[in-house]
């Protein structure tokens, strides 16, 4: 069996926030959410998460069981902490940190690999001098001991070589280790390192498991931080997306996140900002400066300087510029939303055209129906939203009001700043506030 402990028990103090640390978000999901799921995709069959009394009511949310360790008294309390709540198994153990949300899937692998036939694998990490993380000294291909930078001679600051603080134990032996864990040092705490010296006494061999980039085992410990593995992580999500076929003009200005779908020869453009699992289809354009949440488009769309949320497009339409799309809303294919359209909560039959400064909400809108400049459906009376029906080839005249809830058949005509609080039938031509029937002979517009 494959077990993983996950170390989320920190307060996180250089946030200075009352969020636990390892729910701040960067690409729009937890940093505990990206390691869970860089560990399930290395092949751990249970993971626990040691937690605080903050975070454990929120657990449950990932899907994993949450240990709280009441007291902070170091790394490998809390390892022990968690092994004290589980029953013993045959195996391996692997210890991560819920701070390090841009761990590859691959470096828990390879630990995991190395640990074949020996105590203990750790990651370790090529970092830039001076740093304060532990040195990792070496006896040929083993580890012999970590030196923390208080304690190193000069020549042991120069060794660049650090403890990333992952670590893969069998876990009879992380068992036995963990049990002889002393706190006699200046902070009274359990070092889970001091096992490493443990085993190097009783001869067991320690293997070191280098990482090829130190911005792999980066730990977020304030702000600062967040926001450097944001870039980092978002950079990779951009590149991946590039290499399956999405054009990206300035990947530094287009904002992605994770469990997207982009179709190939899809063009992003500057300040561009996706998320929550939408879905771009084949040969669509989307900004400069669009935002798209919970959004679902077809091929070949055009989206520029707008904002689309919790709403499904067709191909072939085109939205904006500075277009407001929300609530459930529905484009059918050929739709244009032009410049200054807002549509909430509505159904825009296939080429429906609502090209300048318009409210639809709540509505039902048939197929090539033209939408007036101005034209604005009166959804609220104060009290509840109604709804306004409009027929196929309809043609609504600008700065007409419709006032729900209200039905405008299929070819009907209203005239330009008619106030219609009636239905109209098909085929029927009103004009005028409150909007009347046009009499027979007025009909030929």
């Amino acid at each position: 069996m494959i077990r993983a402990i996950v170390l989320a028990a920190g307060k996180g103090t250089r946030m200075k926030s009352a969020t636990p640390k390892v729910l701040h978000e960067l690409c729009g999901r937890p940093m505990l959410w990206y390691v869970l799921r860089s560990l399930r995709d290395a092949g751990v069959e249970e993971i626990v998460v040691v937690t605080n009394d903050e975070l454990q009511p929120r657990i449950a949310e990932f899907g994993v069981r949450g240990i709280v360790q009441k007291e902070q008294l170091g790394t490998g309390h809390a390892v022990k902490v968690a092994l004290d709540e589980l029953e013993s198994a045959s195996g391996q153990v692997l210890i991560a940190y819920g701070d390090m949300p841009l761990v590859h899937t691959d470096v828990y692998r390879s630990v995991l690999m190395q640990l074949d036939g020996n105590a203990l694998a750790m990651v370790t990490a090529r970092m830039p001098l001076p740093s304060n993380f532990g040195r990792v000294i070496r006896n040929g291909d083993s580890v012999d001991r970590i030196v923390e930078v208080r304690d190193a001679t000069p020549e042991e600051l120069l060794v660049d070589e650090m403890n990333a603080g992952i670590y893969a134990y069998d876990e009879a032996q992380l068992r036995e280790s963990v049990a002889g864990l002393r706190n006699d040092n200046a902070q009274q705490e359990y070092y889970l390192t001091d096992t490493i010296a443990d085993l190097v006494r009783g001869g067991q061999n320690v293997v070191p498991v280098p990482v090829d980039d130190h911005m792999h085992v980066l730990g977020v410990n304030d702000r600062t931080e967040l926001a450097v593995a944001r870039r980092e992580l978002n950079r990779r999500i951009c590149e991946q997306h590039m290499r399956d076929g999405v054009t990206i003009i300035d990947p530094e200005t287009t904002y992605l996140e994770p469990e997207l779908t982009i179709g190939r020869d899809v063009v992003l453009y500057p300040n561009t900002s996706i998320s929550r699992l939408s879905e771009i289809g084949n040969a669509s354009v989307i900004g400069p400066n669009a935002r798209l949440s919970a959004a679902k488009t077809g091929s070949h769309v055009t989206i520029r300087e707008s904002v689309i949320l919790d709403s499904s497009i067709g191909s072939g339409v085109t939205i904006g510029p500075f277009a407001h799309l929300r609530n459930e809303t529905v484009l059918e294919d050929g739709v244009h939303v032009g410049n200054f359209v807002e549509v909430k909560n509505s159904h825009l039959g296939a080429g429906v055209k609502a090209g300048h400064l318009t409210y639809l909400g709540d509505a039902e809108i048939g197929e090539n129906t033209n939408v007036g400049a101005g034209t604005i459906t009166c959804n609220y009376d104060g009290v509840r939203k109604n709804k306004t029906t409009i027929g196929r080839d309809a043609f609504i005249g600008s700065n007409t009001s419709l006032v729900a809830p209200v039905t405008v058949g299929d070819g009907a005509l209203t005239g330009a700043s008619a106030v219609v609080t009636k239905d109209v039938p098909a085929g029927g031509r009103v004009v005028g506030n409150p909007a009347r029937p046009l009499p027979a002979k007025q009909t030929q517009l």
